[in-house]
């Protein structure tokens, strides 16, 4: 990995980003902090060019965004339009608001949406991934959710997005979803698992937790995953700070160059 590949979530500082004027300010401070791109999620209401403008003015790469799962299912065209209006040729399937994952035919039905929409994207040259979370590790006739999903979907139409953290929590492991996921990776969440001392557990900033960083970054890298996205979902204080106490390990402990 090297650190050029490093991208910021800015899911993870979307307290931060309600207006132009602060999304500016905040894209500064992560450029600042040393990344050299970021993934679009979490953002208010701006312009695709006000937007580009302002990354193009810090030397920020849009690597990819997160998309409205109902527009990506509904509306394909209008992601392509969007992701065309930004440059950017990766975005991913974030939550799967209303669907139901009660019965193998709801999944399926399910992944059949997702390989249509991911189709109208792969056509205009653009890639759709799956982001997951904890619940798609529930098992259904013997396998967990996530298998299913990506076995009912062609490749060319569905690649993964897999998340450190809620594989862990699910009871997964990220190194064994990144091999499983081989030539169909191009962007991993990077996000570490730790337990409180309430014995819950919760996100810590990379090299905080206990995922095992070097085997995970080996195996996505040998699944050729391109982009490397940093995300706290929640932090014990500023998370900018978190942002770059994760950018710091990555690059010091991490990355080859």
């Amino acid at each position: 990995m090297k650190t050029k590949q490093i991208a910021a979530q800015l899911y993870t500082v979307r307290d931060f980003l309600k207006t132009p004027p602060e999304i500016a300010q905040s894209l500064k401070k992560i450029r600042a902090i040393g990344y050299q791109a970021v993934q679009l999620s979490g953002l208010g209401p701006i312009s695709e060019s006000e937007l580009v403008a302002i990354l193009k003015g810090e030397g920020l790469t849009c690597c990819a965004t997160h998309e409205d799962s109902d527009m990506i299912l509904s509306e394909p065209q209008r992601v392509v339009e969007h992701l065309q209006k930004l440059g950017c040729p990766l975005t991913a399937y974030a939550w799967p608001a209303g669907i139901k994952f009660d019965t193998l035919p709801d999944v399926k039905s399910f992944a059949k949406r997702l390989n249509a929409a991911g189709k109208v994207l792969h056509e205009a040259g653009q890639v759709l991934c799956y982001h997951n979370h904890h619940i798609e590790f529930r098992r259904l006739a013997g396998k967990p959710i996530l298998e299913i999903i990506f076995e009912e979907t062609d490749p060319r139409y569905l690649q993964g997005e897999p998340d450190t953290y809620w594989i862990q929590h699910g009871g997964g492991d990220p190194v064994e979803w990144c091999h499983r996921l081989k030539n169909r990776l191009p962007i991993l969440h990077m996000k570490d698992y730790t337990v409180t001392t309430e014995n819950k557990a919760t996100f810590a900033e990379i090299g905080n937790g206990n995922l095992n960083w070097k085997r995970i970054i080996s195996a996505a890298e040998a699944a050729g995953c391109q982009w490397f996205c940093i995300e706290q979902d929640t932090c014990p204080g500023d998370p900018f700070d978190s942002l770059k106490q994760s950018f710091d390990f990555t690059k010091n402990h991490l990355c080859s160059a």
